[in-house]
């Protein structure tokens, strides 16, 4: 496996990641304009949104600006998301 590939995966896997987060903030969340914000932050991760926004707009965020987004959006997720705030009680237990 080189380090395109694994770079693939992992885009793949964290997009799925912040689309879920989206989709529990609007649906069971307190904020769910935050979910919304979530499903559009998640298409930067998806392989095919971003190649399509590349290929558009000509411009493609730099990897460093998409790692910082995504350690944003979990420090921010784990500090004031729906799971913080209670509204998942079954996974704070």
């Amino acid at each position: 496996m080189n380090q395109n590939q694994l770079a693939t995966i992992i885009s793949w896997l964290f997009g799925v990641l912040v689309l879920s987060l989206g989709i529990m903030n609007i649906l069971r969340g307190n904020d769910p304009f935050f979910g919304v914000a979530l499903l559009l932050a998640s298409s930067v991760y998806f392989p095919p949104t971003y190649n399509l926004l590349k290929k558009l707009s000509g411009l493609s965020p730099h990897y460093m600006l998409r790692i910082i987004l995504a350690l944003l959006i979990i420090w921010v997720n784990l500090a004031v998301g729906a799971i913080n705030e209670g509204y998942y009680p079954e996974i704070t237990g």
